[in-house]
């Protein structure tokens, strides 16, 4: 049996995240559509035009951009570079993420900041701060670190803003199938790896038996990390798995990205319809962080072999 793909594909996994975001915005928050949604188009609770994406995609490149700046991640340099993406749009942002930069504009220290919000919403729509920002966010970390490394890494990341840990398992589980399936790794090896590696009780029973429950299109972490993970596993083409999962409605945004994170790290860039990249707003420049964070990793493993003597 081969395990290992012919192709990388670290420019699927990051143009796919924001394509599933820009399909899913005009749906968000909406029931499941009656008539079956195939194309960018406009709407949605904020109004964007076709193609726009979301908080979700902003949040990634600010990952990016701090992977790429700080050769690594730094807590206090994403933490400040969230904090200016919320400034910019904060109407865009979920009720977590939201009171976190809220309190972290007044001068709470963030990892205060992440428990007392935690401690606010438990019994809220967010269920104390298990909603799903920080998963969506997270998946630049699986291009930049291989996979055996990045699922720590993803519980650190998740944790600067989302304290419940069952949104750092399920960041940890998806970014860890990302990173292997970007480099080559077959989707059932890295469905199996992911598997392996979890050490939360609750997320290891829901997405490790995905087939026995219907997608649930959720602000819950575990529940639209499953959603997205069925829709994914379920697929035949890149094409399939992002229309299965932005017509499930509910958090259309953040489902579509999730599972174009991992459509795009195991089909790849020329999978994508030409019909939604030419319309995805800042598309070329998403390939160009993709493959910077990609050559950066490459950089520091050369440099992390050449030992001083």
């Amino acid at each position: 049996m081969k395990f290992i793909r012919e192709y990388i594909h670290p420019w699927g996994l990051l143009a796919g995240l924001a394509i599933g975001d820009a399909l899913g915005a005009p749906l968000e928050g909406s029931p499941q559509p009656e008539a079956w949604v195939t194309n960018m188009r406009p709407g949605g609770r904020h109004f964007r035009n076709a193609g726009q994406y979301t908080d979700d995609t902003l949040q990634a490149l600010a990952v990016a951009e701090s992977l790429l700046a700080c050769r690594g991640f730094n807590q206090s340099d994403l933490v400040q570079r969230l904090l200016s993406g919320y400034e910019k749009r904060p109407e865009w942002y979920g009720p977590t993420s939201s009171a976190f930069f809220t309190l972290v504009r007044s001068g709470t220290p963030p990892h205060r900041a992440a428990w007392l919000v935690h401690r606010r919403h438990h019994g809220s729509r967010s269920n104390g701060s298990r909603s799903n920002g920080s998963v969506m966010r997270g998946f630049p970390l699986g291009i930049f670190y291989p996979a055996d490394q990045v699922y720590e890494v993803s519980c650190a990341c998740s944790r600067l803003t989302h304290y419940d840990p069952v949104a750092a398992h399920c960041s940890a589980w998806l970014n860890m199938m990302a990173s292997d399936m970007c480099r080559g790794i077959s989707r059932t090896r890295a469905f199996v790896h992911a598997r392996s590696r979890c050490r939360n009780a609750e997320v290891l029973a829901l997405l490790g038996s995905y087939e026995r429950y219907r997608p649930d299109p959720s602000l819950d972490a575990v529940l639209c990390s499953h959603a997205a993970l069925s829709c994914f596993m379920n697929a035949h083409t890149f094409e399939n798995a992002m229309l299965s999962a932005i017509n499930l409605g509910g958090d259309a945004d953040t489902v579509g990205a999730c599972c174009g994170a991992l459509a795009g790290a195991y089909w790849g860039i020329d999978a994508v319809p030409a019909r939604w990249t030419t319309v995805l707003e800042g598309y070329p420049e998403i390939l160009k962080v993709a493959d910077k964070l990609w050559q950066g990793r490459q950089d520091e493993h050369r440099e992390e072999k050449v030992a001083p003597d």
